[in-house]
């Protein structure tokens, strides 16, 4: 078999693309908010938010790359589980929550300013919006050999310079100065911004992507599964700097916007008025170009990959009616609007957002392990059953009995006191697999 790899172009093309799939419109808005609650501390607050917002999805792309996909990982724990979990991820991240989102986002940000007010609250004009949107998601879906030719030459390019015209007007003509930090960033601006990367939910979208990347290069001509897994990685790498670079330059308007705009506690109305400030009504068009840009590219890739996903579960279904089916559902859906659909799906993010986290960093150490399940099952139980605490918070259930035991936990109450109880479950199943082991061996020398 001809072990072809691909060329720096056409590895950049991917690169590129995996950045479009990843950089939704909630990326934009996270960073722009951090920069202007820390201030002086925009730096170190930002650090700690690559951290978790670039560096936990690059080894989510690597893992996949090196274990084949997402159920193949789960799987490590039960057959059972790994099939539920992956079935659970795909529908949280896909049409019950993000694939909608895109759609209702990119209308808010995008379309809304230039509306009447009249119009903006006519729940008709969000219904033609949608039926357009998700009908070209749908359409340029449809040939998933075609997505790197489509995102990582034509729309990622786009974004880019959009983005670059903002950020370049803001550095030649300052909005103001650094001020002081608040709330959080001023006592701990690292980990601030760390819960911060955490919260972008990019970790689970890089289990999801990892099939839309993997099968491009494939379509490619490269099947040698070490040609893959390098490619992936260059290819991830170069979607991580994308990210860092965009990621720092947000924060960096953010952060000087205060003086000219003054204070606001939501990220894509700091967008809105910086833009207002540098470019006048022009901003607003700028702004919608690259929020819809992003928007779109995320869609694509989303429905793209649960559609192959949910191909190969259900082979039956052909590839082209699941991506009608799962953008007729996301635009229905999508039509619930921003606020209440956030209200709906958070919690199940927050339940299952951990999982993918503690799965990913196990694969990676397998075969330290050798593999044992009970590794696994020690580490996912005290992770499943905290942020299934954490989830019923977040939608809204007094559970104040079961959250003041746990108190003690570190970090509890930044909403990751998962991760000490994770760690000490896989020490304690690694020992209690050696230790079967060792029984099963006596057992079996006294058999004898």
């Amino acid at each position: 078999m001809e072990n072809k790899t691909l060329s720096t172009k056409q590895i950049l093309a991917v690169g590129l693309m995996l950045f479009a799939l990843f950089f939704g419109a909630g990326n934009m808005i996270f960073p722009p908010f951090l920069g202007q609650a820390a201030g002086t501390s925009v730096w170190t607050a930002i650090i700690g938010f690559l951290i978790t917002g670039v560096g936990l999805p690059l080894l989510g792309i690597i893992a996949i790359a090196k274990n084949g996909d997402l159920q193949t990982i789960a799987s490590r724990v039960h057959p059972l589980y790994g099939m539920i979990f992956t079935i659970i991820m795909y529908l949280a991240i896909g049409p019950f929550f993000g694939i909608p989102r895109t759609g209702t986002v990119a209308y808010e940000i995008g379309v809304t300013p230039f509306l009447s007010e009249t119009a903006s609250n006519s729940a008709f004009s969000l219904l033609v919006y949608t039926i357009a949107f998700f009908g070209i998601t749908a359409w340029l879906s449809l040939n998933p050999s075609k997505l790197v030719d489509r995102i990582g030459n034509i729309f990622t390019p786009a974004l880019l310079i959009i983005l670059a015209v903002l950020v370049i007007k803001s550095i030649i003509t300052p909005m103001g100065e650094l001020q002081a930090p608040v709330g959080a960033y001023a006592e701990g601006p690292f980990f601030k911004g760390f819960i911060e990367g955490y919260l972008t939910m990019d970790t689970i979208a890089a289990l999801v992507f990892g099939i839309i990347v993997i099968s491009s290069i494939q379509g490619m001509g490269v099947s040698n599964k070490h040609s893959l897994m390098k490619i992936c990685i260059t290819a991830g790498l170069i979607a991580a700097a994308g990210l860092a670079a965009v990621y720092f330059s947000l924060a960096y308007i953010g952060a000087t916007s205060t003086d000219a705009i003054g204070e606001f506690d939501n990220g894509g109305a700091i967008l809105s008025a910086a833009s207002h400030y540098l470019f006048g009504s022009a901003g607003a068009v700028i702004l919608g170009l690259a929020i819809t840009v992003a928007c779109l590219t995320t869609s694509i890739g989303l429905v793209s990959a649960c559609a192959q996903y949910f191909h190969k579960l259900l082979p039956k279904i052909s590839y082209k009616t699941i991506v009608i089916i799962l953008s007729l559902f996301s635009m229905v859906v999508a039509n619930i609007g921003l606020t209440q659909l956030i209200q709906l799906s958070l919690p199940i993010l927050i339940i299952i957002y951990p999982l993918a986290i503690v799965l990913i960093l196990l694969s990676f150490m397998h075969n330290a392990f050798n593999g044992y399940s009970v590794v696994y099952i020690g580490a996912l139980i005290p992770t499943g059953l905290i942020s299934f605490v954490d989830g019923l918070k977040t939608a809204g259930m007094d559970v104040s009995f079961i959250t003041d035991s746990l108190q003690f936990l570190p970090f509890f109450a930044e909403g990751i006191g998962w991760i000490v109880p994770a760690i000490a479950g896989a020490v304690i199943g690694y020992f209690l697999a050696i230790a079967i082991g060792e029984s099963k061996k006596t057992i079996a020398g006294n058999e004898k």
